[in-house]
């Protein structure tokens, strides 16, 4: 039969096939010299004897893997989808801040974007609206600073579930940017997710006492728990907060997280995830990087910029701490890409290649199977439950969605910085999505647009 099979192959023209690489699929744990062949959209055959195409890219030297799958990406806009793909992103998801309107957020992109886009319908954006929030992306005023009644509630909760009726990947929470928002509030919330089981992405509040209220709310309400970037938040209880997480999955919990690979974060400063600064000590403040300057924040400046409004750079994490997320078996890569009006965090184009640079190759830990896996396998099956179609991602085998990365594993590396946060990394050589090449020798590819969205199932109105 196998001789058969590959007989056929020998005599079938491919769209597309990537020969000579080393492919990984950390589905079957694949790790082999093979050829891959793609017709359309889709993965058709992958085979140890070389294939025909009508178009062949040669991948000698370099791993063939699934695209990367990015659970947490702010900056959903057609220039910053194309600074993700040369980063291996082939699916960038806002699954944290969300959005409060799921049909106008999608109508929005139609039409096909470079990669697969989709988003959770959000507790932060919803409760701006029903708080009548003036804010944009993040609350400034009442969505942050003012108690919801019980009809408010109320109506935050019909919201949300109109939003999962409308196909939201998710439900997304930043808890320190909705500080007013009671108990009741939270607890009415992670119901609904219970109820629906559909994973909330939670932002929790700062260590270890922040990830034991959000695993007790879904301890509570049997709500999945997704506890975004973990090193970021947890900064110094890193550690005991991923014992935490491995404790409630040990009891039968579904709980996962992720992690990013750089000490700094980046927030809208007038945020109020940042109250917290205000009348804070000059050592305190001086974490705070304005990304415009590089200058390190006083009193007298943080008071200035919050007046102005923009990014923020903080430098509260330590090397010690996010190696440890980034090694640590529970967690995803998610890159919680930032980027406004010109300015970002160097994660947007390098979290996955600093992952499989520095690393993988430098630092042996973790290996490279297990960084792919956190890549590509394990957000997909995050998702997998609430949308079927999650199920052809994350994957190299016939019958998969044809998102694919290749990679140069000698010379992959970061190169964007604070200054420069648009550097594309070295050594991600093409990416595919959707069987169409939208980076070619590290370089964006002009009038593609492959990308679908990822959402779940619409419910009849």
């Amino acid at each position: 039969m196998v001789l058969l099979a590959l007989a056929l192959l020998r005599g079938q023209t491919f769209d597309l096939v990537i020969a000579n690489g080393r492919v990984l699929d950390p589905e079957s744990n694949l790790d082999a010299a093979q050829w891959v062949g793609i017709d359309g959209q889709t993965i058709r055959a992958i085979s140890p004897e070389p294939l025909t195409g009508r178009t062949t890219i040669d991948a000698a030297g370099a791993i063939v893997v699934p695209g990367f799958i990015d659970l947490h990406a702010h900056g959903q806009a057609p220039p910053v989808y194309a600074l993700r793909a040369t980063d291996g992103v082939t699916t960038a998801l806002e699954l944290e801040v969300g959005t409060g309107d799921v049909d106008a957020w999608y109508r929005e992109r139609d039409g096909g974007q470079f990669i697969n886009y989709g988003v959770s319908v959000g507790h932060i954006q919803v409760r701006m609206a029903v708080m009548r929030d003036t804010g944009t992306f993040l609350p400034t005023g009442p969505g942050a600073h003012q108690p919801a009644s019980a009809a408010e509630i109320k109506d935050i909760v019909q919201r949300i579930a109109r939003g999962l009726d409308r196909g939201a990947v998710a439900i997304g929470a930043g808890f320190p940017y909705t500080p007013a928002a009671s108990r009741e509030e939270l607890l009415a919330l992670f119901t609904l997710a219970g109820q629906r089981r559909v994973p909330v992405h939670v932002h929790t509040r700062p260590g270890l006492a922040g990830v034991d209220e959000a695993v007790g709310l879904s301890r509570e309400t049997k709500a999945p728990l997704h506890i975004v970037h973990v090193n970021s938040t947890s900064t110094t209880a890193t550690r005991a907060v991923l014992a935490l997480i491995d404790k409630a999955r040990a009891s039968g919990m579904d709980v996962t997280t992720e992690a990013y690979p750089y000490t700094a974060g980046m927030t809208e400063i007038q945020s109020a995830n940042l109250d917290e600064y205000e009348g804070t000590s000059a050592e305190r403040l001086a974490q705070l990087e304005w990304p415009v300057t590089g200058e390190r924040l006083t009193a007298e400046s943080f008071k200035k910029y919050r007046q102005i409004g923009g990014p923020v750079v903080l430098h509260t994490n330590s090397e010690e701490m996010v190696q440890a997320a980034v090694i640590s078996p529970l967690t995803m890569i998610a890159s919680d890409a930032y980027w406004e009006n010109g300015l970002g965090h160097p994660r947007t184009t390098g979290t996955y290649s600093k992952v499989l640079g520095r690393y993988v190759r430098d630092e042996r830990a973790p290996t490279l199977m297990e960084a792919i896996r956190k890549m590509t396998l394990m957000p997909a099956r995050r998702l997998e439950a609430r949308v079927p179609a999650m199920k052809m991602k994350g994957r190299l085998r016939a019958g998969a969605d044809a998102d694919i990365v290749i990679v140069d594993p000698a010379t992959v590396i970061d190169r964007s910085t604070y200054r420069e946060p648009s550097l594309p990394p070295r050594g991600i050589r093409y990416v595919i999505v959707n069987g169409v090449v939208v980076v070619s020798n590290g370089q964006p590819v002009r009038g593609v647009k492959p990308g679908r969205p990822i959402r779940a199932a619409i419910a009849a109105r």
